[in-house]
């Protein structure tokens, strides 16, 4: 650390923080522990990745205070330190979609693909909700589900959304939200949605930035 500059000194620690966000299932770790405190054995498998790279990535946020730990018997839990790493989150996509060539082609080539249509706003939902317009889908895991959801939510994962299709009002508006604004498996669920007929959008974000906007959640003990 510099000890004869102490502003240098303080962009030191800006750059600690930055090298640990600085690696791709790190930002999705961050953006998984959104949703609610989880076991490490969870966190590897929604992001696909093993048991033990997923303990070192945690260990390498947790030094740089971004993330938090605690024990729960033989289970390692985990969870953001801060709400404001979710402001860090946002901040990163919005820097990367304005001013990063491939950003911008991924978003054409994938996501506007199979999203054409404007996704609803937080605000805007809340209201459909309030007016019972609309029947809300969580696509996640049941698991992410029972941990916290959006009021009066139905959870079909998106795995099994085809053969439960059935179980969705065919006249009412459809709207699916999963893990944050990138999170594919809303993408993908909207996508199957239209192809059967259903009135099918997305949410604008997902369950984190719904709960760190303190909007009201349900969740099971």
């Amino acid at each position: 650390m510099s000890n004869c500059n102490p502003g240098l000194a303080m962009f030191e620690q800006f750059a600690e923080v930055a090298k640990a966000a600085g690696h791709p299932h790190r930002l999705l770790l961050l953006q998984l522990l959104g949703q609610a405190e989880t076991a490490v054995e969870a966190l590897a498998e929604r992001a696909g990745m093993t048991i033990a790279n997923t303990s070192q990535h945690l260990q390498r946020l947790r030094r740089a205070g971004l993330v938090a730990t605690r024990k729960q018997g033989q289970h390692a839990l985990y969870r953001l330190a801060d709400s404001a790493v979710l402001d860090l989150l946002a901040a990163l996509r919005a820097l990367a979609e304005r001013n990063l060539a491939e950003a911008q082609q991924l978003i054409q080539s994938y996501f506007r693909e199979r999203d054409r249509l404007e996704p609803l706003s937080r605000k805007e939902l809340l209201r459909r909700i309030r007016d019972k317009q609309v029947t809300v889908l969580d696509v996640r895991s049941p698991d992410e589900f029972v941990a916290g959801h959006l009021p009066g939510a139905v959870n079909i994962p998106l795995n099994a959304l085809r053969r439960r299709l059935k179980e969705l009002p065919p006249s009412e508006q459809i709207v699916a939200y999963c893990r944050g604004p990138y999170c594919v498996l809303s993408y993908e669920a909207v996508a199957q949605l239209r192809k059967h007929g259903y009135e099918a959008w997305r949410l604008e974000d997902g369950y984190p930035e719904w709960k760190a906007a303190g909007l009201p959640i349900q969740a099971w003990p």
